[in-house]
């Protein structure tokens, strides 16, 4: 599994050795100006740490909390129990966060509407498949971009439902 970002320490003397290198044998890159100025800076104090990129832009890791997951543009964090879609906060009841977390945990494993109504809720309830039903409606239209054509919570005819594993 490649890595999204490796850390590792700068010491002054390491820094500083690194600037003079770039400064004597400076490499064919457009890139290098930079590296040089930015190595200064930490020489200098003025900052801490250096972000490189192998791509030229500085491609930063999706701000998903550790303990969270993402799926596509759908953002879900269990500890606090928010759900972020596209950058913005969908607010949903306590059983459709839990239907739906329960689903995101289980990524492309098919469930029926018994099986999701037995993990999402303790008490007894009446067991109804319109209600699991009308849940997932419900989520559809909060978390879905088309809730016509849905893209996160997919309808496996005749079984029940499953989270898309491909996003």
């Amino acid at each position: 599994m490649k890595k999204n970002i490796g850390f590792i320490p700068l010491d002054s003397s390491l820094a500083a050795w690194l600037l003079e290198k770039l400064t004597k044998e400076p490499p064919i890159s457009d890139s290098a100006e930079e590296l040089r100025s930015g190595i200064r800076d930490m020489l200098n104090g003025e900052v801490n740490s250096l972000l490189l990129s192998a791509t030229g832009e500085a491609e930063l890791p999706p701000l998903t909390p550790p303990d969270g997951m993402r799926i596509g543009e759908l953002e879900i964090n269990p500890k606090n129990r928010r759900v972020i879609s596209a950058g913005r906060e969908i607010s949903l009841t306590p059983k459709e966060f839990d239907i739906l977390y329960f689903l995101a945990q289980n990524r492309g494993e098919v469930f029926t509407k018994e099986q999701i109504y037995r993990a999402v809720w303790s008490e007894d309830y009446l067991l109804d498949d319109s209600n699991i039903m009308a849940f997932i409606r419900k989520l559809r239209k909060k978390i879905e971009p088309d809730p016509d054509a849905p893209k996160y919570i997919l309808t496996i005819w005749g079984i029940g439902y499953k989270m898309n594993d491909q996003l």
